[in-house]
């Protein structure tokens, strides 16, 4: 499994844009995932094309949650793509474009070791990919909170990994057992998470290349 980091606050290359946002892509055997689509649908698209990742290779989108910062793409990559499958929270409601879309409210199994958690907190859902290590959990800011969304996997199994925005986190005990820890986009106290895990701690960035 690969993620890379296509949009968020910061940057790895001078070549690439950084912007308020979050949006990766993952790639398993059989399938690719975008998974949200930053704020900025010029930016999320010149940032795939730098990073040789064409949009109509993308199978599904995963959206997290409706707020502009992960849905301000949208539009313009499915302006390039009207067939991957758009799996959407409950609530967010809208899209007028000819792909199939998909809504979740409770923990489901999208694909064979593919999950998404449902919408949590009537607002927010994450994805989680098995592994042989475990679960890695991709998540967009974390709004019902770090700890709701692990424990709404808990019956799928143990996370190995979290990739994402976590907002405000501030529970810092709650990373104890996981064993890689990769804050993007809106995590307030990554520095901290550093500091106290730099041994699981992994910087993001636009154009960052995560391998399971």
């Amino acid at each position: 499994m690969k993620i890379t980091i296509v949009y968020d606050n910061t940057s790895t290359r001078d070549d690439l844009i950084s912007d308020w946002g979050f949006s990766c892509v993952v790639e398993l055997p059989n399938r690719k995932i975008l998974f949200d689509t930053g704020g900025n649908g010029r930016i999320l698209l010149e940032n795939m094309c730098t990073l040789n990742i064409n949009p109509i290779s993308i199978d599904d989108i995963v959206i997290s949650h409706s707020d502009f910062d992960h849905i301000g793409g949208l539009s313009h990559f499915l302006n390039l793509n009207d067939s991957a499958v758009i799996h959407n929270p409950v609530s967010f409601r809208g899209i007028k474009y000819p792909n199939e879309v998909k809504y979740y409210k409770k923990p489901t199994e999208i694909y064979p070791g593919v999950f998404v958690t449902g919408e949590l907190g009537n607002r927010e859902q994450s994805l989680a990919i098995k592994s042989e290590k475990g679960l890695i959990l991709i998540i967009g800011c974390g709004h019902p909170g770090v700890s709701e969304i692990i424990e709404s996997l808990e019956n799928i199994g143990k996370i190995y990994a979290i990739v994402g925005g976590l907002h405000g986190f501030d529970d810092f005990k709650v990373l104890e057992d996981i064993d890689v820890v990769c804050p993007t986009h809106c995590t307030k106290h990554a520095d901290k998470i550093e500091e106290l895990y730099p041994e699981k701690c992994i910087s993001g960035g636009v154009g960052k290349v995560i391998e399971f």
